[in-house]
């Protein structure tokens, strides 16, 4: 990838109430020249629905491994073809638990398990969550291998009204920890 030309970008959408953000995260790849499609969780549909985002990018949302009616057999396979980076933002407790323990039983996980390129995280949750000793350990986990990289989370203002660590980190963040990844 040069960074005239832009990079393929899978951006993860996870099931956390910061989903609405994700939106933004996506229009900021696009503004700095990357193509990027986007993969959801069926939770991350709960908050935000998948027309968004493809009025956005113009392209289909991925949201099921075996969609009805589908060309493609294997998706995740050939969405680790096409990427150059991975980015999953928002990034709930779950998502990590499944990373990091190489659980693959949706389109998301399958597409990481299979992507071989550079992974990021924006972990989005609840500070209890966040500070839970089975989050943490799955983090080490990932920040162990090659390749995974951390943007926050940072402390503000949760879903519950608390002022604590697990909020989203501010989407000009993310952004440039992508951008600053793929152009290297």
């Amino acid at each position: 990838m040069n960074e005239q030309t832009g990079a393929n970008i899978i951006l993860g959408v996870t099931g956390s109430i910061a989903a609405y953000k994700a939106p933004s995260i996506l229009r900021g790849l696009m503004e700095r020249g990357h193509r990027v499609r986007v993969v959801m969780t069926v939770a991350a549909q709960q908050f935000v629905h998948p027309t968004t985002f493809r009025a956005l990018c113009g392209h289909p949302v991925i949201t099921a491994l075996f969609p009805p009616n589908s060309q493609v057999e294997l998706r995740h396979v050939e969405l680790a073809d096409w990427v150059d980076a991975l980015a999953i933002a928002p990034c709930t407790a779950n998502f990590i638990g499944k990373a990091a323990n190489g659980l693959a039983d949706d389109i998301l996980s399958c597409a990481w398990m299979a992507c071989d390129c550079p992974k990021l995280i924006a972990p989005a949750m609840n500070d209890r969550m966040w500070a839970s000793p089975p989050v943490q350990t799955n983090c080490e986990t990932l920040r162990l291998q090659t390749g995974v990289h951390f943007i926050g989370p940072v402390e503000g203002g949760l879903a519950s009204g608390k002022q604590a660590i697990g909020r989203l980190a501010p989407v000009s963040e993310i952004v440039d920890a992508i951008h600053s990844v793929v152009t290297g």
